[in-house]
């Protein structure tokens, strides 16, 4: 049952403009995501989609409610990458038939997956399905089409016709199948009738993985993976499918075109979003170009899984992102900052604003916008604030604490997956060594202030203050005391000095 008034837009890739999202059912809102293919760790580019469609998930959950939403995000463990992976182990000296290499190499990646993903604050879904569990779907999907005179099955392999489904084939990324034939690179096969059709059954040697099939021992193609287990578990009309626009042509073009043919109609997603791609200062991610990395390789680096998230949430998700080592950096004072704030303070109540940001198309750079603005007004508060938690700002009366709006601002930062406890570990972790040396200063600093005060002598006060700011550290000073809080540029080697 939806629990506010908010009306989520999306932009809809299959009819090219946004539009008022409408489930199909409010009380069971379903969303499909392509996930990893699992040879290796998610390099950066990886995690974009999830971090976006984590949102939309976060999203769905707060209007429909959490009971009422169904995200699903596959695996795909049986491919070729896969198995040019373990066989590349068995070379080298790893000990197992190849089967079980393969089975422990994609446990391993599952796992590093999960756990990366996690640390960039992406919740899992509600399902997260494996490929070689749905085998059967696949098959019985694929016997289906057959019968329905949309596949055909020839030396081993089984083909989707595209002639059957010419009308309608491409719509989704606009292309017609006469241009997509023209500038396509397509599998040149003997057995192929077009040479668009794309394979939905393929035969296995002996030595890499197959199952039984009414054509042969085999494994599937990879399209009919993904309708298969959206199919299964989210039934043949469901809401959302997502992904990077990488996918739009040709797996989420042939998704369309098998699962309306199975269903015999034009049912399938109703909502098709795309994140644009990602760059690296200013250049497409490659190794040739020495700007390839895994996310498990920031981390490494020290970059917090939650500076990771902010930088994709900084640029909207239609459009490119570029991630540069600066924004990196501005990214984390920001953050250090919001921390500083809220620590002490439990979340409140998300503001409207930063909802209905995220509802029209996941504007997340509107939403941090107001998140900079309710941070802003933390500390315009705080400078005026007294003792029993009023305060007036230009001779006016403020009629909320400090303490109201860092409630509200961590509220609404965790509903972007930012300032929740566990990826605020980091910034708990890089202040320990220095809380003893703030805390001796603030007291020095203290003791200093009421001497001048009783002197009339400020111009040791003026110096540690200028020191201080020269560390990067931010001087409060009220009524209640002196506080001493870590800012942009903060620089523990000049406070040791002093």
């Amino acid at each position: 049952m939806m629990t506010t008034n908010t009306v989520i837009k999306l932009h809809n890739t299959k009819t090219r403009k946004k539009s008022e999202f409408i489930p199909i059912d409010a009380n069971n809102v379903r969303m499909y995501l392509c996930g990893p293919t699992v040879y290796d760790r998610a390099h950066l580019g990886n995690a974009r989609p999830v971090v976006v469609f984590d949102v939309l998930y976060r999203l769905l959950r707060q209007v429909f409610g959490p009971a009422h939403v169904t995200y699903v995000r596959n695996f795909t463990d049986v491919d070729d990458k896969i198995n040019a992976t373990a066989l590349a182990r068995k070379e080298a000296g790893a000990t197992g038939t190849l089967e079980q290499l393969i089975a422990e190499r994609t446990e391993e990646t599952i796992g590093w997956y999960l756990s990366d993903m996690g640390k960039l604050g992406a919740l899992e879904p509600d399902h997260m399905p494996r490929a070689t569990q749905y085998i059967g779907q696949m098959v019985a999907m694929i016997e289906d089409l057959i019968a329905k005179g949309h596949a055909y099955a020839a030396e081993g392999h089984v083909l989707f016709a595209v002639d059957s489904w010419k009308q309608h084939y491409g719509a989704l990324s606009g292309r017609s199948v006469d241009d997509m034939i023209a500038g396509a690179r397509v599998e040149v096969a003997p057995y192929k009738k077009n040479p668009m059709d794309f394979v939905l059954w393929k035969p296995s040697t002996d030595d890499m993985p197959g199952w039984d099939s009414p054509w042969g021992r085999g494994r599937p193609g990879w399209h009919i993976e993904c309708s298969a287990m959206s199919q299964e578990l989210l039934g043949a009309d469901f809401d959302i499918h997502g992904g990077g626009n990488d996918l739009m042509f040709p797996h989420h073009e042939n998704e369309i075109a098998q699962s309306c043919c199975a269903n015999g109609d034009d049912s399938f997603a109703r909502y098709w979003l795309h994140n644009e791609m990602l760059q690296v200062e200013g250049k497409k991610m490659s190794k040739s170009l020495g700007n390839f990395f895994t996310v498990h390789d920031l981390l490494e680096q020290g970059i917090p899984g939650e500076v990771i998230r902010f930088v994709f949430l900084s640029t909207h998700y239609r459009k490119p992102m570029d991630w540069t080592e600066k924004k990196a950096k501005e990214a984390e004072k920001e953050l250090r900052k919001w921390h500083e704030l809220t620590h002490d303070v439990e979340p409140t109540t998300i503001d409207e604003q930063v909802v209905e940001a995220v509802a029209d198309d996941l504007g997340t750079t509107s939403a941090i916008t107001i998140l900079r603005a309710i941070a802003s007004n933390v500390r315009n508060i705080e400078k005026f604030e007294n003792s029993d938690g009023s305060s007036k700002i230009h001779g006016a009366e403020h009629t909320h604490s400090s303490l109201h709006w860092k409630g509200i601002l961590k509220a609404s930062a965790q509903f972007l997956g930012l300032l929740t406890e566990e990826l605020g570990e980091w910034r708990m972790r890089a202040g320990e060594t220095h809380d003893v040396l703030l805390a001796d200063l603030t007291e020095r600093f203290s003791v200093q202030r009421m001497a001048a005060m009783v002197s009339k002598d400020f111009s040791e006060v003026d110096r540690l203050k200028a020191a201080f700011v020269a560390a990067g550290v931010e001087v409060r000073m009220s009524k209640a005391g002196v506080e001493l809080v870590p800012g942009p540029g903060f620089d523990a080697a000049k406070l040791e000095a002093l």
